[in-house]
């Protein structure tokens, strides 16, 4: 698997000698799912990195063959050109090619950026609404409407599904940057989303599984190219880029929010069904909305920076090839060693990511392109990258384990007037919580700025109060196992509250110190190495579960906090070397 990786990674132009200075700008940063990606337009426009080649094409000779073949090289070196606009019905016939600071629309920023607030608002709205009821629905009865799978396998599908969602970024990135564009990548994955959706209204359990594989396809497509489209819309030196995104972060919290609420209320009182329709009706509107839209974007959004060339399709498809049968036959193998298919499907979860950040790991420290000093680095990232992954183990069971705790194991009523809540508004707590304490925390951040807690030890921070909250979830399931023992409602709000401290100390500074560590060689591919810490993450936690299916909750989370909090410190252990390491590189924003 790993050799099918290499090959496909060589084919993409994810290898050095494609992109050695200028990242992809599907390379996007992340706080949370999403953040403010680096600059690529200019250098995806400008760049042009030319194949030496040599050989009787290259002779000045005469005559209608020498011709024709060499028309035929014009037009695929045309088609190959970094920055070559997209031929489509989609694309405007009129597109912004001015300075960005010359396009001013709502609140000064560019026209275009009100009609992406609105798409990225309304994709989040149908992305955690719809995984908010997931699980409830993988696990209820058929005679209420589920699909009637056990609460293990209900919570390894939520596993592998989150894990499915951060994997297929990285080629959906892909598929934008050499093939057909941001703009267009975007709006297939929405259709696909949409597709899934309305697959999931339907009452079938064929549907249902066909909706839920269509919508993580989709957001794959759409994740790394909505934040890079908005990129899109500010030049560099733009000082209204930051204050975009921070509009743009907004939105996306705004629908995860308010989707949880609504659909939980849908799910109560008319059905599964009911709330998947609301995902579909959010989705529809993100469509319009970035249909419509497009006549005020930049060329950026249209263009396909890094085209693939002929000569490559033949290696992209012989390694996607490659990567298919290899995890088809590890799927078989497993299936034949275990015997169960929720262990096996686990296991082919786990390998996947994991198989693909030892490729990437493999080929960057192999790379002639590396230094020494840049191994060095590669080599005090590891830990770094281990202690992301357990806590993205942890963080991102918000609609499995802690959606079980909140519906199995929390008195559901509030001391105000006899009201009570559903157990899908827990799943809303995260985004409230990131729109109050963010700012407080950047504050906290620019004060101590060059001081205590250094890049390194936010990590640490995050990753150990990540770990005491997995202890807490411990102690919650053991105190209070259900049925007339349950907890009251704020125990799980104070969960989710603390994980959101935690998140605020790690994603802003993980991409930092994963470019900073990242040998220059590979610098577009920080993000995918990030996204696989987070898709590796859920891999793990899928694994564990269907592993420790005769054990208690308890035991589960008190295992994983343990596991943490050993972890954190280690890398409060490794920090002094980690932070030699780091001496010779700039961190962008890391205080």
């Amino acid at each position: 698997m790993v050799w099918a990786l290499s090959l496909l990674t060589s084919a993409t132009g994810l290898c050095p000698s494609r992109q050695t200075e200028h990242p992809a700008p599907w390379i996007t940063p992340a706080a949370g799912p999403e953040w403010p990606p680096p600059r690529g337009r200019d250098s995806a426009i400008a760049q042009s990195e030319s194949d030496s080649t040599s050989g009787p094409m290259s002779d000045s000779t005469s005559g209608p063959t020498s011709a024709a073949a060499t028309a035929v090289n014009e037009r695929e070196d045309r088609l190959a050109e970094p920055g070559r606009l997209i031929s489509s019905r989609w694309r405007p016939r009129s597109l912004r090619t001015t300075p960005s600071r010359q396009d001013r629309g709502l609140f000064g920023h560019p026209r275009g950026l009100p009609w992406m607030l609105n798409v990225e608002m309304w994709e989040r709205f149908s992305y955690y609404g719809m995984r908010a009821i997931l699980l409830y629905f993988i696990t209820d009865t058929v005679a209420r409407g589920g699909l009637g799978l056990s609460e293990t396998s209900g919570q390894v599908v939520i596993a592998l599904y989150g894990m499915a969602v951060y994997f297929l970024a990285i080629p959906g990135g892909i598929f934008a940057d050499r093939i057909i564009g941001p703009w267009l990548s975007t709006l297939y994955g929405g259709v696909v989303i949409m597709a899934g959706h309305i697959c999931l209204t339907i009452p079938s359990t064929v549907t249902s599984w066909t909706g839920i594989v269509l919508v993580a396809v989709g957001t794959g497509f759409i994740k790394p190219n909505l934040t890079t489209i908005v990129g899109g819309l500010y030049d560099d030196d733009d000082i209204r880029r930051d204050a975009g995104f921070q509009l743009f972060y907004m939105s996306i919290n705004v629908g995860a929010f308010a989707s949880p609420l609504l659909t939980g209320w849908l799910r109560e009182h008319y059905g599964y069904h009911a709330g998947f329709s609301s995902a579909a009706v959010g989705m529809a509107f993100a469509l319009g909305a970035f249909i419509y839209g497009r006549h005020k974007l930049s060329a950026f959004a249209f263009t396909v920076p890094s085209p693939i060339r002929p000569q490559e399709r033949r290696r992209l498809l012989l390694g996607s090839l490659g990567v298919l049968v290899a995890v088809g036959a590890v799927v078989v193998a497993l299936k034949a060693i275990t015997g169960n298919l929720v262990t096996t499907v686990a296991t082919a979860g786990l390998l996947v990511p994991v198989g693909a950040a030892v490729a990437y790991f493999v080929v960057m420290f192999r790379s002639p392109k590396v230094s020494a000093p840049e191994r060095a680095h590669l080599r005090a990232y590891i830990p770094l990258w281990i202690g992301a992954v357990l806590f993205f183990m942890i963080t991102e069971q918000a609609a499995g384990k802690m959606a079980t705790f909140a519906d199995s194991n929390t008195d559901l009523r509030l001391p105000l007037f006899g009201w009570s809540i559903t157990a899908e508004a827990y799943q809303s707590v995260n985004p409230a919580a990131i729109v109050i304490l963010a700012p407080l925390i950047g504050m906290l951040f620019t004060r101590r700025a060059g001081r205590f807690p250094s890049t390194i030890m936010k990590f640490v921070i995050a990753v150990l109060i990540v770990g005491l909250s997995a202890l807490m979830l411990g102690y919650g399931f053991q105190i209070w196992p259900g049925g007339e023992h349950l907890s009251p409602w704020w125990f799980l709000a104070l969960v989710y509250v603390i994980q959101t401290v935690a998140e605020l100390f790690l994603t802003p500074v993980g991409l930092a110190t994963t470019t900073a560590l990242a040998p220059k060689s590979f610098a577009s591919q920080a993000m995918g190495l990030w996204w696989l810490s987070v898709a590796t993450g859920q891999g793990v936690a899928g694994f564990v579960i269907a592993q420790t299916e005769d054990a208690s909750d308890a035991t589960y989370y008190y295992g994983l906090g343990v596991a943490t909090l050993l972890m954190a410190l280690v890398l409060f252990a490794v920090a002094p070397w980690t932070q030699r390491q780091m001496a010779d590189v700039e961190v962008a924003a890391q205080d």
